[in-house]
């Protein structure tokens, strides 16, 4: 049967081995002979073998070389592992000519105070091609080769109208580093006869794959957090350009044929205009023809959604811009067996191609319409800011300048005007000084709503992504609606990041540092690795700091000065730099009598031992919420982790570490009698999300699960084409809880707000603990912040527990529900991590008293 398949194949003219570009590329065509073809640079012909990253590079780079009337390379930036961002601007000699003309002509379409005097009847459209950003969703990036080829090399009266009429911004790999993993896995498994059984190696990545970015990261959900250098590289371009039109050209199961947008018309985020989804529908007439001429099947108007503003294919919506998702079964290698028979490499890259050149046919086309819904989108701005309750929002926390910062600094990514408050400003909870305002009256009203908009109303209950991601809620921030006419102060040009020095200069006694800055857990372990004697403040206290008495509240940090190896000067210089490199709060007291509660020699300040951390990753693990933790140790905290795999683990001491982090995942590799008998003897467990369960059902901590009640009562008969929609309202998506949290436990240090916002997208519902000292952040009856989930699930989530810290021995367990470190921008829960990595084990549980 397999040779009957396969040689239909050849007879289609489907070769499953390699192609020559005549497969591709459009049929009565002349090239150019001077420009390159791809075999020549990347050693190859496309589809043969999968480029990699540095092929794909060094082509465009000849592309560039060898076409300069026609194309112009520029790079964005590079990736964690150093692999250059390129983008090819391709476009007529005429419009090269010109070119920073038109696009500062092109980006005052977005600008409604010079828009009106623009003539978009000789205005070039922008459209943005960009491939792969899954890395091993491959065939968008060696597509991406045939469609530089054809703008480059094609001749004829077609090529040049196109030219003339667009400005075209081919990314040949959102994800380079993806991409250069995913390509060596299938080139190394390949053989010289392919084989096509899904069970080959060749087909079955290991863990994590090659979808993610270094971090294991889905960079299809950092648009809009823009956390990492790949998304805020792309961004920059993106808002330098301000493209009609966006292609993100993904993969999808093997089995499926290839989709193209609209989505599911009940699942468009409500601040997408009806206008877009009309241009989206008249676009993809354009992309069922070309397809339709290669015999490709495909669909659209199903499975996929445009709401979550996050996505490449939506974040272009809520920018006056049309983004089109591509979708193509895949190959995940060279040639395998599908329900449709065998698909090969070179056909995903064909039926990527053809799209690429429908998208800007279409553009071509339609180049009129697309830019005056560009302009009107912005125009429009000042309408909807009018028309709309709220007129804009206050934000900042006194207490941690540096989240707020960070958070100013994602907006301004995006072109949203910030101010300060007004100097007649004043309000006892937004101080000026850390407070900002942002008016919804800008050309970014959309997305400014995007942002911190709450959703409570949908006319949906499937979704693709998550269901609300209400920013200032993310990050922990305070803020409110204003409804009022608003003041505001004068713009933010620059980030205004503190400036921060030890209060009060040298001391030969001690140093006190708060613990409420976001980068506090990072000075703290900075002392610990240069082998300081540290302390943390279980209990608030009040002690003379110069010439007046300061409150420092549970989590402070107190450094004794003789307790340390180094000279008085050298722990103030130390001091000092840790101080002014975290952005932290740092204080010099020159005794320990407090005038307030403990003092600094008492046993309620506990020693913070230096942490020794074994994260679990591999098979099984959640690789999207392992990359969180370790980008947050890594990259925010400069704290190393040691990464164990579970064969690893089951043979290595793992005696060496204080405190082993579980994410969310199945661990059935795993000795959990050892993991066990390790906690027993001293160690800090920390679990997330679905470890949770895991150790509750292996005898591991004693948490108690609640049961989801069934949606459907067994003795009713439902309609079977009801099915789909009963079970999908079930799974949740991801929504917004706020925990009411202890603040006067160790996991709660640092916090000022009782309310905590997480994050849950998990069916993990814990029982609160019978001890009533192990549940230090709960839900209440009424803790739905933002997002959907069924009413069953709302249910099982009133009254439940968000954490709960377990004695096993003389160990700590602790639990944490859900996931407090969401595609790390989830900076509100980073506290209750860190708390738990830091001072898990000062906690005596039993009794909800510290070690002292």
């Amino acid at each position: 049967m397999k040779n009957l398949l396969i040689a239909a194949l050849l007879l289609a003219g489907l070769s499953v081995n390699s192609q020559d570009l005549g497969y591709y590329l459009p049929q009565q065509v002349s090239y150019n002979p001077a420009i390159p073809k791809p075999k020549e640079v990347i050693y190859h012909e496309v589809g043969e073998w999968h480029v990699t990253h540095d092929r794909l590079v060094n082509y465009m780079k000849a592309i560039a070389a060898a076409a300069p009337d026609r194309v112009k390379l520029e790079q964005m930036g590079f990736s964690y592992e150093n692999r250059p961002q390129v983008l090819l601007i391709i476009t007529s000699k005429n419009n090269h000519a010109r070119l920073e003309e038109i696009r500062q002509q092109h980006v005052k379409l977005t600008d409604p105070s010079a828009s009106a005097a623009l003539n978009t009847a000789d205005m070039p459209i922008v459209v943005w091609i960009g491939h792969s950003i899954h890395g091993n969703e491959p065939s968008g990036a060696n597509a991406s080769l045939l469609t530089a080829y054809y703008l480059a090399a094609a001749q004829g009266k077609e090529i040049e109208e196109l030219l003339d009429n667009t400005v075209i911004l081919v990314d040949p790999s959102f994800n380079p580093d993806g991409l250069q993993r995913f390509s060596t896995w299938a080139n190394q498994h390949k053989s010289k006869n392919l084989v096509s059984d899904p069970n080959d190696r060749e087909y079955n990545e290991v863990w994590p794959g090659g979808r993610y970015n270094h971090y294991w990261f889905d960079l299809n959900r950092d648009w809009l957090p823009a956390v990492h250098p790949e998304s805020q590289n792309r961004l920059q371009w993106f808002h330098r350009w301000k493209p009609n039109i966006l292609t993100d050209h993904h993969e999808q199961g093997s089995n499926a044929s290839f989709f193209f947008q609209p989505g599911v018309p009940s699942r468009v985020n409500p601040l997408t205009p009806e206008k877009n989804q009309e241009l989206t529908g008249k676009l993809g007439k354009f992309h069922a023809k070309n397809l339709d001429k290669i015999g490709s099947f495909y669909f659209t108007k199903e499975s996929y959604d445009d709401f979550y503003y996050g996505k490449g294919s939506t974040y272009p919506d809520v920018n006056g811009a049309i983004g089109i998702l591509f979708e193509q079964g895949s190959s995940r290698g060279h040639l395998q067996e599908t329900t449709n028979g065998l698909l090969s490499f070179p056909f995903t890259i064909r039926n990527q191609f053809v799209t690429a050149l429908s998208t800007l046919e279409g553009a071509r086309e339609m180049r009129k319409e697309f830019l005056n819904y560009q302009r009107d989108f912005y125009k429009q701005a000042a309408v909807r800011a009018a028309a709309y309750a709220v007129k804009g929002y206050v934000f900042g926390d006194k207490h941690d300048k540096a989240k707020t910062y960070r958070f100013i600094e994602m907006l301004k990514r995006h072109q949203i005007e910030v101010n300060n408050v007004p100097d007649t400003w004043k309000d006892a909870e937004f101080e000026k000084g850390s407070s900002f305002m942002v008016s919804l009256n800008q050309p970014q009203h959309s997305l400014i709503r995007g942002i911190f908009d709450k959703t409570l109303e949908y006319k949906d209950s499937i979704f693709y992504d998550i269901t609300s991601w209400t920013m200032p809620l993310a990050f922990g921030l305070p803020y409110r609606e204003i409804t009022a006419p608003m003041t505001l102060g004068e713009k933010i040009t620059d980030i205004p990041w503190p400036a921060q020095q030890v209060n009060g200069g040298k001391s030969d006694y001690a140093y006190i540092m708060q613990w409420e800055e976001l980068y506090a857990p990072a000075a703290l372990n900075e002392l610990l690795q240069a082998g300081y004697n540290v302390k943390v403040a279980t209990r608030p206290f009040e002690i003379p700091v110069g010439a007046v008495n300061k409150k420092f509240n549970p989590g402070s940090i107190i450094i004794p000065v003789h307790m340390q190896k180094e000279s008085s000067d050298a722990v103030y210089a130390r001091l000092t730099m840790v101080t002014e490199k975290y952005k932290v709060l740092s204080w010099a007291v020159g005794s320990g009598n407090s005038n307030n509660g403990p003092d600094l020699g008492s046993g309620k300040q506990v020693t913070v031992a230096r942490p020794s951390i074994a994260l679990i990753t591999g098979p099984g693990v959640n690789a999207l919420d392992a990359g969180e933790i370790w980008h947050l140790l890594d990259q925010r905290m400069n704290i190393t982790a040691t990464h164990l795999e579970p064969g690893i683990f089951n043979r290595a001491d793992i005696n060496r570490y204080n405190t082993i982090i579980l994410a969310a995942g199945t661990y059935g590799d795993l000795n959990k009698d050892k993991l066990k008998a390790w906690v027993q003897a001293g160690g800090t467990l920390i679990l997330t999300e679905e470890a949770v369960s895991w150790a509750a059902q292996n005898g591991i901590s004693d948490v108690k699960l609640k049961k989801v009640k069934a949606p459907v009562d067994s003795t009713q008969r439902i309609a079977y084409a009801e099915r789909e929609q009963i079970d999908g309202a079930q799974q949740i998506y991801g929504a917004i809880f706020g925990a009411e949290a202890d603040l006067t436990h160790p996991l709660a240090f640092g916090y000022t707000q009782k309310t905590v916002s997480l994050f849950k997208a998990n069916k993990v519902f814990m029982e609160k603990s019978k001890n009533p000292y192990a549940t230090p952040f709960f839900y209440g009856p009424r803790s739905m912040q933002s997002g959907w989930v069924s009413r069953e699930n709302g249910e099982a989530i009133k009254n439940s527990a968000a954490v709960i810290v377990n004695t096993v021995g003389n160990g700590r367990v602790i639990n944490i529900a859900d996931n407090p470190n969401l595609r790390a921008f989830w900076l509100g829960g980073t506290k209750l991590f860190m708390n738990a990595i830091f001072f898990g084990r000062i906690i005596d549980a039993a009794s909800g008293r510290t070690d002292e």
